[in-house]
């Protein structure tokens, strides 16, 4: 298959320019071989005459113009990176102008939003992919493995930590946007727990969990969960935007364990502690360009005509899930949850190793959740 401009390169526009857009998405492009950047949308001209300038980039247009952005015939996909409450809107505009679409996590925020994403991607023919990252990394991909081949016996438990400070301001504490623990870190969590235990939680319950400073005000500081899985399996994690900096998880099985830290990490290395018998072995992952292994996995997608393994149905069991714990943390009971099977999941297969992006870009009006630019 060819893209319309006649060669074999997807040609994105990368929809909304805040910081990770800035840090880790438009650097990634000039790592891959198949994907190509050309547009840019954002309301903020600053952003728009400066990135463009960056990265040689042509087109760009305002949120107002992006209809005539997904007309131009200049792009073949977007990667959607703007505030959660938006995804829904964004693509399903740009399926019905058969545009592929790349869009961040989580998915939407309600299960109906994801349908519609769905459906309209199904409609117009259109790939849609869910960036799941950790879904093409090393280290998370060989945690599979281990888990898989029983390496550690039966996996029995998955415990999960992943927190960090977050500075009042950020849009990840306003509710209207769809901010919220459980939606821009828990959902690592939860994806974690699924694709290690390669099944999907019936039942969940969770608490949630403030001091009642201001920046709060809006979103829970902390959340924590247990996940009922099938075969007697139970997943727990803490979150918080409130504590310390740190990301990890375990598995723990019949006959050994799994620890990986920093788990969820977009940058820089990550190890994994494999204990079996009581002896530890230690392996480190070398820090990966991991947007430009989902850009090059999603463009071979199009170019191949074969279905993204982290699609629609993905992004949409975990905002089910997440709506179910918030339903808990409302109700103070446990939530069944309704489960069907994936056919598909995340092997070592789809590994895809990129070398770091070596210079940080510098960012233009935008800043890390923390506060550091």
């Amino acid at each position: 298959m060819t893209t319309t401009n006649g060669n074999s390169k997807i040609r994105y526009a990368v929809v909304g320019l805040g910081w990770f857009a800035q840090e880790a998405a438009l650097p990634a492009f000039a790592h891959t071989e198949n994907s190509e950047l050309v547009a840019l949308v954002s309301d903020d001209p600053t952003k728009l005459e400066e990135l463009s300038k960056q990265y040689g980039v042509e087109h760009t247009y305002s949120y107002e113009e992006y209809e005539d952005c997904l007309a131009s015939d200049e792009i073949d996909a977007v990667y959607i990176a703007l505030p959660n409450h938006l995804h829904c809107d964004f693509t399903v505009r740009a399926a019905n102008q058969a545009i592929h679409v790349l869009c961040e996590k989580p998915m939407a925020v309600t299960e109906q939003e994801c349908e519609s994403m769905i459906k309209a991607a199904n409609d117009n023919g259109v790939k849609l992919m869910i960036a799941y990252r950790l879904h093409l990394e090393p280290a998370n991909l060989e945690a599979v493995e281990i888990v898989r081949s029983q390496q550690i016996g039966e996996p029995r438990v998955f415990n999960s930590v992943f927190t960090q400070q977050v500075e009042q301001g950020n849009i990840r504490l306003r509710q209207i946007t769809g901010g919220g623990t459980l939606y821009d870190i828990g959902i690592y969590c939860i994806n974690a727990a699924r694709y290690l235990f390669q099944e999907e939680p019936s039942e969940v319950f969770a608490v949630a969990a403030s001091k009642g400073e201001q920046r709060f005000s809006e979103v829970e500081e902390a959340t924590s969960a247990i996940l009922r899985f099938p075969n007697g399996r139970l997943a727990t994690f803490t979150c918080s935007f409130g504590a310390a900096k740190v990301s990890n998880y375990q598995v723990v099985g019949t006959q050994g364990d799994l620890f990986v830290e920093p788990a969820y990490t977009w940058q820089g290395e990550i190890k994994n502690y494999l204990t079996i018998d009581g002896e530890t072995e230690e392996r480190t992952s070398a820090p990966h360009d991991q947007l430009a292994a989902e850009f090059t996995y999603f463009s071979d997608c199009i170019l191949s005509n074969k279905e993204p393994e982290p699609n629609g149905i993905e992004g949409l069991i975990d905002v089910r899930i997440i709506e179910a714990l918030y339903q808990s943390i409302a109700t103070d009971q446990p939530v069944q949850v309704p489960t069907f099977e994936r056919d598909q999941r995340p092997t070592s297969e789809q590994t895809i190793e990129y070398p770091p992006v070596e210079e940080k870009p510098d960012l233009i009006n935008a800043a890390s959740p923390a506060g550091n630019s």
